[in-house]
């Protein structure tokens, strides 16, 4: 206030030429897909680092145990969010993202060199937990970071398109890790990259680290931080501000379950769970799924930039709705659309001869074991384990209580068996023939048929789902930014959208396949994404206003 007129002087903000806010999008844009290709290495590697890390336990447990180590990373992700986004509010968003993306590089490329099981015993996936878990907190700082820090380099009314260039760096680092992937595979035999090769992707990490660090240095910090701080307008508390006074906290959680956890699902279902299905329900070849899902997403990726550029003409909020209201209507035909175009032979043998589990419900078990240490024994867990095991879609009947279950494929029938008598090992390896030879019969592949495959609609369908997630992803930077002030921006939205994203979105894969286990039905995990969607669609339409008029210059 000056002591004359009582008028409050403000500092004016640095002048941004257009040549820097390229660069800043550019840097920022980045680094950020060097952090998503780090973070999806894992998540593509899964199978190889199974073998390598989780080889004291059986094949089945080893594959859960590493799922969950991925998934540990994403279960802390919003604890990275809230001391990341603190550190943002008090120090600045350019050193802050500075740090996220050294640990994120120096975590990802350490995988690169951990000896293996077989070297150092349970050291081996003890470091590689904790080498994640410091990956997923460097990514809760890292998004919050990178799109408060162009927002607020953004003109008025541009900054949805701005911020999208952010948005297309998530399938910007999956569609490069599947590129390097695939490069790897091809330069070496399967035996080789199981045993290595796998390594490469992550080594090649450090080499994206040094370009992200010596680009970013190259940033001056957010010209509206600078101004708030020379104003003496800055957070003391942010965590205090941002969670404790009803009204941010209530703004905070409108972004979480009117925004980001619909935005989240549409997003994994779409990029992750599509890739899932294929290679692990429909047996599809790996190398043809990645090659299908990396041409969908490079055809799809420059939709986030047109919704994100749209959201400034029409609004974020209609348009993010607009993808989660068709998530939820369209999941269920366009995944049965995926099995009819990718494996016929399946879709045909389940219509012709359907597998039907008939037991004791008492006796049966979800077949989705987290901890590897459950032993499923009784006939009905010996039935569904080894449908599950094959990939066969049942359906269950309750039989009589105390009966043994009994498995009907078409018209056969193969009686299952209790796996704690004295007698398994000698009828077990019966019942395994018997399955095996009925499922065969009835037409059930064990792979799909690459001759059977049509390519383009496979393709066409995956495009689909992307572009579903380029309508929810999109926009959803610049409307995060916007419902929250400079002073506690960083902390307030990185939160919400980092609960949304590492567990609604993250945990969607094993909740998927954990009701898929349960029920039989392969397509019943879909339940999940469209139940989410579905609240967020109500929530979002209800509670949330759209923000793209808001100018976030005198939001402090």
């Amino acid at each position: 206030m000056t002591a004359a007129s009582g008028v409050e002087l403000q500092t004016p903000l640095r002048t941004i030429s257009r040549a820097e806010e390229r660069k800043v999008i550019f840097a920022s844009s980045l680094g950020t897909v060097f952090e998503w290709y780090d973070f999806y290495l894992y998540g593509a590697l899964t199978a190889a680092i199974a073998k390598n890390f989780f080889s004291g336990v059986n094949p089945t447990a080893g594959f859960i145990f590493a799922l969950l180590a991925f998934a540990a990373g994403f279960f802390v992700r919003p604890f990275g969010a809230l001391v990341f986004g603190r550190l943002g509010d008090l120090v600045g968003r350019k050193y802050t993202f500075l740090v996220t993306i050294v640990i994120m590089g120096v975590s990802t490329s350490a995988v690169g060199f951990l000896p293996n099981y077989a070297s150092i015993g349970i050291a081996a996936p003890a470091i590689l937990i904790l080498l994640r878990l410091l990956q997923g907190l460097a990514l809760g700082g890292e998004y919050g970071g990178a799109a408060t820090y162009v927002a607020e380099h953004a003109p008025q009314g541009r900054r949805g398109f701005y911020t999208a260039w952010i948005q297309t760096t998530a399938t910007l680092g999956l569609f490069l890790s599947l590129i390097v992937i695939l490069a790897c595979r091809w330069s070496m035999d399967a035996a080789a990259f199981d045993a290595w090769g796998w390594r490469i992707p992550f080594l090649v990490s450090i080499i994206l680290l040094i370009v992200s660090i010596w680009i970013r240095l190259q940033l001056n910090e957010s010209p509206l931080f600078q101004q708030m701080k020379a104003e003496g307008k800055g957070s003391k508390a942010p965590l205090t501000e941002a969670f404790a006074h009803r009204g941010n906290l209530k703004i905070v959680a409108l972004a979480l379950f009117g925004l980001t956890m619909g935005q989240a699902v549409v997003w994994y279902a779409g990029q992750f769970y599509s890739l899932f299905f294929l290679t692990q329900t429909l047996k599809v070849d790996p190398q043809t799924a990645n090659l299908l899902v990396a041409a969908a997403l490079l055809v799809a990726t420059p939709f986030f930039l047109v919704f994100g550029a749209l959201s400034d003409k029409i609004g974020r909020k209609p348009i993010i709705m607009a993808g989660c209201l068709l998530a939820v209507l369209t999941y269920f035909p366009l995944f049965q659309a995926l099995t009819h175009y990718a494996n016929p032979a399946l879709e045909a043998a389940q219509a012709s001869s359907p597998v039907t589990v008939i037991a004791d419900p008492a006796e049966c078990s979800v077949q989705f074991n987290p901890v590897g240490t459950a032993k499923f024994t009784t006939s009905c867990d010996i039935a569904k384990g080894a449908l599950v095991k094959a990939g066969v879609p049942y359906s269950n009947q309750a039989g009589p209580a105390g009966a043994k279950a009994e498995i009907d494929v078409g018209s056969t029938r193969i009686a299952a068996y209790d796996g704690a008598a004295a007698d398994a090992a000698t009828v077990g390896p019966v019942f395994t023939k018997g399955l095996a030879d009925a499922l065969k019969t009835a037409g059930y592949p064990e792979k799909a048929d690459p001759a059977q495959i049509n390519h383009f609609m496979v393709w066409l369908i995956l495009f689909v789902l992307v572009l579903y997630v380029t309508m929810v992803y999109g926009p959803i930077a610049a409307m995060l930014v916007e419902l929250f002030p400079t002073r506690i921006r960083y902390t307030s939205m990185s939160l919400p959208y980092h609960i949304g994203n590492g567990w609604f979105g993250g945990f969607l894969p094993a909740i998927a396949v954990a009701i898929v286990a349960g029920t039989g039905n392969i397509y019943s995990g879909l339940w999940y994404p469209i139940i989410i969607a579905g609240v967020c669609l109500v929530i979002g339409t209800l509670f949330l206003k759209d923000t793209r008029h808001i100018d976030i210059q005198k939001n402090h």
